[in-house]
């Protein structure tokens, strides 16, 4: 590092995008009980996931990132966890079988509580109040009691995350991920939908292909019976971050032990700001999105300062252009950053350009859009020589009708029907695993 590096270096630069706490007191009392409290995840897991990000970087994986655009409190439970992580597990599988690549599982979960703004302030009515920013921040409720920041939250995200972490180690670890149970991975209210019949005649075959591995004594690799799944979410609170700053006892480098990833967001990806200050000093695999507005300097700057040993699996771009904008900005950045020779994971993020806002006043997506941005980064990628190595969705286990369109199409008069998100519009199972059968396809002709 250029420059001299603390987790509390942050503190002095520049900051976006952060809420004002009433009494500074209270915050910094919250802040010493977090770094008191143990460590959501351990560095020898995040260096685990950076080994996996060499490999999707350098052609031999896929990254699969997914879960929803802002936890809420209200909203928690172990049903909620465990349909999310199903779908994960089916988009994964189908990609696998479909490409013949592992694919990385990372689920936006256990502490996306925090979500950026594109103003501080919310007005309805003439009356106007401080912007809600996650129930990390603050409550939703349009009253001025729910708006103000509170710190005690930050406690409260923290145990939610805990609980969430446990609950998916479970999930992973202890028989739930098992190959064997691929059928029982669907949930209800896909099981009559032309999709559900092609994930069942692609577990159908994977059924075949283990009897046949029984057959051969080859049944007993702990591959199939448990997953490794990790999480990530947006390094936005970066006071709730540096409390999870751990010296590693085996290597002495600097983790974010609040998730085994982390990424900055288009808005506060300035290289002379806080937050790209505060990831450049910690060695977990980390994130930046990459928006049309992106200039190239500025990317090839941002990429020696967070990987300045251009290690193939510490960084990952994460794209979102937004529909018929991918062929129009992508190809300059993808040039520079081969010209110059840095080794960084690519992803797509297909939802964050591709919001709109319905008749009814609802915000939503157009499953169409997400789908056409998807092949545009993969066309684009094929174009250039270079590898498309990600997807990275906004998603959720849940029933919801929050985008417009897929294959049992959600209407604009439908969203009001089970529209639950607390941000932005989620796609639901049956979108996501037609998403993921999309890319598997792409994959395979990729691959060949």
């Amino acid at each position: 590092m250029s420059q001299p590096w603390s987790p509390d270096s942050w503190r002095a630069l520049p900051i976006q995008q952060q809420p004002v706490y009433p009494d500074a007191t209270r915050l910094k009392d919250v802040e010493n009980t977090l770094a008191s409290y143990p460590p959501l995840v351990f560095a020898g897991e995040a260096r685990e996931l950076r080994r996996q990000f060499a490999e999707v970087t350098q052609g031999r994986a896929f990254l699969l990132q997914g879960g929803d655009c802002a936890e809420s409190f209200a909203e928690f439970s172990a049903g909620k966890i465990r349909d999310t992580f199903k779908v994960l597990l089916q988009m994964a599988v189908v990609m696998t079988f479909a490409a013949g690549c592992p694919v990385v599982k990372v689920g936006r979960m256990a502490g996306q509580f925090a979500k950026p703004r594109s103003s501080g302030e919310e007005t309805q009515d003439s009356v106007t109040l401080p912007a809600y920013r996650g129930d990390i921040v603050n409550g939703i409720n349009f009253d001025e009691t729910s708006r103000v920041p509170d710190p005690q939250r930050l406690l409260q995200a923290y145990h939610q995350a805990t609980s969430t972490l446990n609950l998916l180690r479970a999930f992973a670890q202890g028989g739930f991920a098992d190959l064997h149970q691929v059928h029982k991975w669907n949930l209800d209210f896909i099981a009559n939908s032309t999709l559900a019949e092609r994930y069942h005649q692609l577990a159908d075959r994977i059924d075949e292909t283990l009897a046949f591995m029984r057959a051969c004594g080859l049944d007993s690799a702990p591959q199939l019976k448990e997953t490794s799944f990790f999480t990530a979410h947006e390094a936005l609170l970066l006071n709730y971050e540096e409390a999870f700053v751990r010296r590693d006892s085996l290597t002495g480098d600097w983790y974010d032990c609040s998730a085994h990833m982390l990424w900055i967001g288009d808005r506060t990806r300035q290289p002379d700001g806080a937050h790209v200050e505060f990831l450049r000093g910690v060695n977990n695999p980390i994130g930046v999105k990459v928006g049309p507005t992106t200039k190239t300097e500025d990317l090839i700057r941002l990429i020696d300062i967070l990987n300045p040993d251009n290690d193939p699996g510490r960084l990952n771009l994460i794209v979102r252009m937004g529909a018929n904008k991918v062929a129009e900005h992508l190809p300059r950045l993808l040039q520079a950053v081969q010209r110059e020779g840095r080794q960084v994971l690519w992803s797509s993020d297909p939802m964050h350009g591709n919001t709109i806002k319905a008749s009814s006043g609802y915000k939503t997506r157009d499953f169409a859009s997400v789908l056409s941005e998807v092949r545009e980064f993969f066309e684009v990628h094929q174009a250039e020589g270079t590898y498309a190595g990600g997807i990275h969705i906004e998603m959720t286990g849940q029933n919801v009708t929050e985008c417009i369109g897929g294959s049992r199409p959600i209407t604009e008069a439908g969203l009001s029907d089970r529209y639950h998100t607390h941000c932005d519009p989620r796609l639901n199972a049956d979108q996501s695993l037609e998403l993921a059968f999309m890319i598997a396809e792409t994959l395979k002709q990729v691959r060949r």
